[in-house]
């Protein structure tokens, strides 16, 4: 990304974040409007250059006469056709006094019906962000003119990267909850570079906003030759539970020039759309984190009566004494490890926790271990995710090693120190960082161009089936990387722990003055 596109979105996010703060409306209410409309910018301006183009094509060379155009000109470019009332410039140019907010529902509608693979797609609540008509309109506006500012001649990524930096700042701002539909994208990379899905059936059973499928199509991309689509090359599937999350993530896939089959509404948990059983090339996903079969309150979450029978839990469910689940951890790698064929990849996230985790999650641990698919375990930096300050840990599972060396063995890498520090909440990865790890993976593996593998002390560490038995089954890489401890500074500890005890002393002391003296003047005023 060049620094013009960079200050671009920042600039497009400034405008609609001072909107948010001068006005009544919470980061929830606003998202999907404002991607909606991003999603129709860039709709108009590819159908505005299409247009010209299927214009001057139409044009009879030998006669005046100009051959009628029609909406399958458009398709037949894989260009979404606009209808009039739809079209960018027209509801930029509705006088102030139209009810604004009912003509982009329209136009919405009206872009829905004649392009049916976004039908129930499109946001259409553009009359409700505010209770007073004239407000409702002034915030409309304001989004309007705002989006305006995306130059015409923009390339099409450029407007994904638009979308995809406003959906990763609506997660930032919505903190945990926004951890639940969008992976940041340093984390996607990684997964993606690793697993190398260049042709096949891609497969996430918890798809949010669809960034797993972004990310590969621009691996495809990127190692496409020729004049192949990406979208010949690979096949998107996914279940999203939550209707709305679904609705962005497939404006997400068509705004990358994309297409996918996204079922919507779904509880993967029990339900299995796409007979996913030994189906999938490739799995990507990012689950919610240690889901217990009953909440706090004692209600049941997750039925495991619901679950008996269900040929992806072929491992067996973790149940508790009581029959109850007790983490939904091993039913998601259930569900991944299944959904491979003879020769599939799977990467994913899941907590720290699980690569301990005892009792009838070890058992299910152990027998994935003894069937000689789990390739590689990454351990992360704290603050990598929007939805967990601790570290988290990377899994890989590899069909294809059944049979060669790496068969009974499992590398793992220690990453936790590996990040460039965003903000004090929040790290990434860089692309050489995420470089710098895929090429310890390529080196184990034999890949073309790498180099002979060798362990690292603290970095990566190639541990053997007899390793892991000897440790009780855990893929902890704590437990076989052998981490370096880093020489502390030359500092005299007691000199400076006395030191810090005294500002602090000084600091409450300062504290309690200034407590005092606002009672005193608080008095005065009453």
């Amino acid at each position: 990304m060049n620094i013009q596109s960079k200050k671009l979105q920042e600039r497009l996010w400034s405008a609609a974040e001072q909107l948010r703060a001068n006005g009544s409306l919470k980061l929830n209410e606003i998202s999907e409007p404002i991607l909606g409309l991003i999603f129709l910018k860039f709709a108009d301006v590819r159908f505005r250059k299409t247009k010209a183009t299927i214009e001057l094509d139409s044009k009879d060379a030998k006669s005046t006469r100009i051959r009628p155009i029609s909406q399958d000109d458009y398709k037949s470019k894989g260009v979404l056709y606009i209808p009039e009332r739809a079209q960018y410039s027209y509801l930029l140019n509705l006088s102030e006094n139209e009810n604004l907010g009912k003509a982009i529902n329209e136009a919405m509608n009206s872009v829905e019906e004649v392009n049916i693979e976004l039908r129930g797609i499109l946001p259409q609540n553009y009359t409700g962000l505010s209770q007073k008509a004239d407000e409702n309109n002034r915030i409309l506006i304001t989004l309007l003119k705002n989006f305006n500012q995306i130059p015409d001649d923009i390339g099409g990524d450029s407007f994904g990267e638009i979308y995809e930096y406003f959906l990763g700042q609506f997660a930032s701002g919505e903190g945990s909850k926004g951890g639940e539909f969008f992976t940041p994208q340093s984390i996607v990379k990684l997964l993606v570079e690793i697993i190398e899905p260049y042709q096949g059936r891609i497969f996430d059973p918890a798809c949010g906003s669809g960034g797993m499928f972004v990310q590969s199509a621009r691996f495809v991309e990127n190692h496409t030759k020729g004049n192949k689509q990406v979208m010949d090359e690979v096949a998107l599937y996914g279940q999203e539970k939550i209707e709305e999350t679904a609705r962005i993530a497939k404006m997400n896939l068509a705004i990358h020039g994309l297409s996918g089959k996204i079922a919507t509404g779904t509880n993967s948990y029990y339900e299995d759309i796409f007979n996913s059983f030994g189906k999938f090339d490739f799995v990507l996903a990012n689950p919610p984190f240690n889901v217990k079969g009953k909440d706090k309150n004692g209600q049941t979450v997750i039925d495991p009566a619901r679950l008996q029978g269900d040929p992806r839990y072929y491992l067996g469910l973790p149940l508790t004494g009581k029959k109850e689940i007790s983490n939904a951890n091993y039913l998601w790698m259930q569900i991944f490890l299944s959904a491979l064929s003879k020769e599939g990849r799977a990467g994913f996230v899941m907590a720290n926790s699980a690569t301990d985790a005892g009792n009838s999650e070890r058992e299910i641990r152990k027998k994935i271990i003894e069937s000689g698919f789990v390739d590689v375990i990454i351990s992360t930096s704290s603050n990598m995710f929007l939805n967990v300050t601790l570290s988290a840990t990377l899994w890989f599972m590899d069909k294809r090693k059944k049979g060669t060396k790496r068969q009974n063995e499992i590398l793992f890498i220690n990453a936790q120190d590996i990040f460039t520090v965003v903000d004090r909440a929040h790290k990434t990865w860089t692309d050489q960082q995420i470089q710098e790890i895929v090429a310890i993976v390529g080196s184990y593996r034999g890949e073309e161009n790498s180099i002979k593998y060798q362990d690292i002390k603290g970095r990566c560490k190639v541990a053997s089936l007899e390793d892991i038995r000897a440790n009780d089954y855990s893929l902890n890489p704590g437990r076989y990387v052998e981490i370096v401890e880093k020489e502390m500074d030359n500092v005299d500890f007691e000199k400076r722990m006395k030191e810090l005890s005294n500002d602090f002393i000084k600091l409450s002391s300062e504290a309690l003055e200034l407590e005092s003296k606002i009672k005193e003047d608080w008095k005065k005023i009453i």
